[in-house]
């Protein structure tokens, strides 16, 4: 993974990138350290599930995280529930072969993966849920009618976005591009844009990272 995020970060770059952000948790655990080191010049903003305003809201003491294995084994992970978890209890649950499917689309295994993977959360107590993987922001209005009024669902996704604009400082350009490119299948990569955004935008395919990559996802 820490191979592939540089390739990508080169892709970006030579593509004109003034900021990059690692917006896969996973990847972040993984490579953020090292990206920083190779591209002293370049800001990077990497994702870290949300302990931090997990913790201060809680009023059970009892926080669940849904994340990637991945996510879990990392370094970062620990130090973010080392700095930021004293006195609560976090409950982890791993979540194999969710972020496959969402992007597949394929709902009927997403919402019976939810429920199996939330159950667990609930039965532990939690009045709060961290997502730990971008790609489970997508499934906020599912997994909220799971766990209730009673859980709060924090979705660090729009506090990265907020960041990313404060470091860009205006520097955007008016009349700047959008170009969505993929290490896997471009056409359901451009079925799933407009099932999102109501949008037909084209995708690129890039072939380079596939063949490196396999076309997993990072989750």
């Amino acid at each position: 993974m820490r191979d592939r995020a540089e390739t990508v970060t080169r892709m970006l770059l030579a593509k004109g990138a003034g900021l990059i952000v690692v917006a896969c948790n996973s990847a972040s655990a993984a490579a953020l350290h090292t990206l920083r080191h190779l591209f002293p010049g370049i800001p990077f903003v990497g994702m870290e599930p949300a302990v931090k305003p997990a913790a201060e809201q809680t009023a059970r003491g009892i926080i669940g995280i849904l994340a990637t294995n991945a996510t879990f084994q990392g370094e970062l992970y620990a130090s973010v529930v080392d700095r930021h978890a004293a006195g609560v209890r976090i409950v982890d649950q791993a979540c194999p072969g969710l972020a496959t499917a969402v992007e597949r689309g394929e709902s009927g295994t997403v919402h019976a993966m939810l429920e199996t993977y939330l159950t667990p959360l609930l039965a532990a107590g939690i009045d709060t849920l961290v997502l730990g993987c971008t790609h489970y922001s997508l499934l906020t209005p599912a997994i909220e009618a799971i766990v209730g009024r009673n859980v709060a669902v924090i979705d660090p996704a729009p506090a990265v976005a907020r960041q990313a604009v404060r470091m860009l400082d205006g520097a955007i350009r008016s009349g700047a591009r959008t170009e969505y490119v993929t290490t896997g299948d471009a056409d359901r990569f451009a079925r799933r844009i407009l099932e999102l955004s109501g949008k037909e935008i084209p995708v690129g395919f890039v072939d380079e990272l596939e063949r490196e990559s396999g076309g997993v996802p990072w989750g």
